[in-house]
């Protein structure tokens, strides 16, 4: 099983964690990962950009001019996409962008990308974070302790933790989730994941 050492805030190692082997020690399957990233960014999509065709521009009711003996060329309305103002062709319309991906495969791309960071020695256990108020300075020191200031960081706790999310939402590159909203996206585009104790007990709990 991969053993990794526990950190408290100060980034003094205090101990070491045993992670589940299924979990955090599994092959990595990349084509599954980027699956699973793809769908993620494709049901972020709104879909809602659309433009109008020649039969939905108003006006261009009447034949502009009549068809012959004018010299000009041939035209049946001022609409016509060929005119300025006139309709879009094959321009995008409302749909939807969201991609399926059986459960199974969402968890078991989600064990790969953690063991990738487990391999890569990416993944960092805090013993606790709490902070009694917002502070951002406090995290901003927590990442400098951890080595891991200036590059992006996921903070992971079980639970919702206010003070966690406001203190670190200014921060560039450092992003907060609770272990039940992990996903293998936010795991991937940052450079390390730094989880609480309690937080790889929940992570360990739902992917078990």
């Amino acid at each position: 099983m991969p053993r990794v050492a526990v950190y408290n805030t100060k980034g003094e190692q205090v101990g070491d964690i045993e992670l589940r082997d299924d979990i955090f020690g599994v092959e990595v399957n990349e084509a599954l990962v980027h699956q699973a990233v793809v769908r993620y960014l494709a049901n972020q999509r709104q879909g809602t950009a659309s433009t109008k065709t020649r039969g939905e521009v108003s006006g261009g009711g009447r034949k502009p001019w009549r068809q012959k003996g004018t010299g000009r060329a041939r035209h049946g309305s001022i609409r016509s996409p060929i005119w300025v103002g006139g309709g879009t062709v094959f321009g995008p319309k409302p749909r939807d962008y969201r991609q399926a991906m059986p459960k199974k495969a969402r968890r078991a791309a989600l064990r790969s990308a953690l063991s990738s960071k487990v391999a890569a020695g990416e993944f960092l256990v805090l013993d606790e974070l709490q902070l009694a108020q917002p502070k951002t300075r406090q995290v901003v020191e927590l990442l400098a302790n951890l080595k891991a200031k200036g590059s992006s960081a996921l903070l992971v706790t079980a639970d919702v933790d206010r003070n966690v999310v406001l203190s670190a939402r200014n921060i560039p590159g450092v992003g907060t989730t609770r272990a039940g909203d992990l996903n293998v996206y936010d795991v991937v585009r940052h450079s390390k994941v730094i989880a609480t104790k309690d937080a790889v007990a929940k992570i360990e709990e739902v992917l078990g």
